[in-house]
């Protein structure tokens, strides 16, 4: 493709503004598409690009042990114009990045209204784009227009998009107790390439089920905002919906027993069962299984840890019920970010099943640049997974698992950035230097694989 074909992207959120930010400091020119002031949202209150809608903090800024933190640090080194704008509006927020939400918008817009290589286009792309438009970046966000929405379906099948996600959440897996916890699938059914030991199962008797049920019932829930109501189906109650609705009700759901027998005590039953099914091929991420929910973040990890085997549990990401609207991504994207059903088309930011404002910028540097490496005549390599940006990309668009091994049925859900989602690194202490203390081991880990991250990014870069 000629230099001389402007690249399309639609919407002028995070993902965007940095998607046509990378793209026009490659030398292309760029159209972005931003449907406000013409067509507004029900969580939008201005007509400026990257408005923060929720919170104005971009979480940790630790880029030595933490995970949202090293990706700030790779994005900062790949010139992303969201952190820069970021560093530039910061207020005090101890060790997270915050920032003056009004300010850091209004940075962002200047940048990109600036740049002699952006037209700036206040338009609603109703529907697909237009056949003559050869390279575009969709990054409509959670609240994409019912009209693109519907023109993804049409292009793509039913199964492509979700409109609220149902989330369960998901554990660390070295952080599960597996002096309790045992692998097995309900009945040994091994289903299409399982082993028969595809589940991790945490039994509980009769008085915690009871004392984890009461506790359910009087949890505080988050609230939903009127925009951002959404159904509840009986496939996917939220497990607190359950507990009300009778003391029986998860035991005989996500919690029955039957099927299963404890290795460790095999003459007795258990009361209930919550099993945790594997979430990534690399093995590290392990979900709660019909464990979606709405109770709010911090008694949720309190709660979810009376449950046997997880006492110690680390969250990836805690369990949730959002309005949302994202791609089934692992099926609809290749590992260049394009649409499978018309590889003219990629897609970025919160819409390809990333959950964040750095993570969806993220998703918008990488699309841009390769966007702007194919307007050249040249096929740019997506990152490394050793590093932030290689592992985020690589989740969505293959390093899911994609289905429940019995049923088939959809799992993919919106992700953050977390260690659970790299390779793992062997560590070891030096000899004669005696054995962990504390948290040492789980700092070192992460010391490694931050330091492992930059070092690829370099190269890569």
């Amino acid at each position: 493709m000629s230099t001389s074909e402007p690249i399309h992207i639609i919407g002028g959120g995070l993902a965007g503004s940095e998607a046509a930010w990378q793209a026009a400091q490659a030398g292309v020119k760029v159209i972005l598409h931003e449907m406000r002031p013409v067509r507004g949202t029900d969580a939008h209150q201005t007509d400026s690009l990257a408005e923060l809608v929720c919170s104005n903090s971009f979480r940790s800024d630790d880029a030595e042990q933490n995970a949202v933190g090293l990706l700030h640090e790779e994005m900062r080194r790949c010139n992303s114009i969201i952190m820069a704008c970021a560093d530039k509006s910061q207020i005090p927020a101890g060790g997270a990045l915050g920032v003056d939400r009004h300010g850091f918008s209004a940075a962002v817009t200047a940048a990109i209204e600036g740049h002699p290589n952006i037209t700036m286009a206040r338009e609603e792309v109703a529907g697909l784009p237009p056949a003559d438009w050869g390279n575009v970046i969709i990054a409509t966000g959670p609240l994409t227009s019912p009209a693109m929405a519907e023109a993804i379906l049409a292009k793509t099948g039913e199964d492509a998009l979700a409109f609220f996600d149902a989330i369960a959440p998901i554990v660390h897996y070295d952080s599960i107790n597996m002096d309790i916890v045992w692998a097995q699938s309900r009945y040994d059914k091994a289903g299409p390439g399982g082993t028969g030991a595809d589940y991790l199962n945490c039994p509980m008797d009769k008085e915690q089920y009871l004392a984890f049920v009461e506790a359910l019932k009087v949890a505080p829930l988050h609230e939903f905002k009127d925009w951002e109501k959404v159904p509840y189906f009986d496939g996917c109650l939220p497990i607190e919906v359950m507990a009300e609705r009778g003391v029986e009700t998860l035991r005989h759901g996500p919690m029955k027993p039957v099927g299963l027998t404890n290795p460790r005590d095999p003459l007795v039953k258990s009361y209930a069962i919550v099993q945790l099914r594997q979430d990534n091929a690399l093995g590290t991420l392990w979900n709660m299984v019909g464990f979606q929910t709405k109770m709010r973040y911090g008694v949720q990890a309190e709660i979810l840890r009376m449950i046997p085997g997880l006492e110690n549990a680390q969250f990836a990401r805690l369990g949730g019920l959002h309005r949302n609207t994202f791609l089934n991504s692992p099926k609809v994207l290749g590992p260049d970010l394009k649409l499978k059903a018309d590889p003219r088309i990629r897609f970025a930011g919160q819409v390809t099943g990333v959950e964040g404002y750095v993570e969806s910028a993220a998703v918008g540097l990488i699309a841009g640049r390769l966007a702007a490496a194919e307007a050249h005549g040249q096929t740019l390599p997506t990152p490394p997974n050793t590093t932030a940006l290689g592992a985020l990309i690589a989740h969505i668009t293959g390093g899911h698992i994609e289905s429940d091994s019995y049923s088939g049925a959809r799992s993919f859900q919106p992700m953050n950035i977390n260690f659970g989602l790299f390779p793992p690194v062997t560590i070891t202490k030096p000899e004669g230097a005696g054995r962990w203390r504390g948290p040492e081991k789980t700092q070192a880990k992460r010391k490694a694989i931050t330091s492992r991250a930059l070092e690829d990014l370099k190269a890569w870069a």
